[in-house]
């Protein structure tokens, strides 16, 4: 079984993904699979597979209006990949200042 943070980054490896992931946050509000699949260069079965990707990583919720499916963005899942990429930020932060501070003390 996959943690969020694998689902997330799997899920916006793919840049048609991010595209439509994209678009749905540009859009602040709830697009139909329709209005989606008229902005890429895909088929709409095509277009369904990656929301369903991005719905399965959390980044997208999708919900039903009669026949029609409506897609909404949730970038909350991004949060845990920021926090993850902190963590080893400030790793190489320290790590680049400690040798900084090494360097300068061998230079006097």
């Amino acid at each position: 079984m996959q943690d969020s943070i694998t689902r997330t980054l799997k899920a916006i490896a793919d840049p048609k993904r991010r595209e439509i992931f994209h678009a749905l946050i540009v859009a602040s509000s709830a697009l139909s699979i329709t209005q989606i699949s008229g902005q890429f260069d895909i088929s709409r079965q095509g277009v369904t597979k990656h929301i369903k990707t991005l719905e399965q990583a959390g980044l997208v919720e999708i919900t039903s209006k009669g026949r029609e499916r409506f897609c909404m963005a949730d970038a909350k899942p991004l949060k845990q990949i920021t926090e993850w990429v902190s963590f080893y930020e400030k790793f190489w932060d320290t790590a680049l200042g400690n040798l900084g501070n090494f360097l300068d003390s061998k230079e006097a």
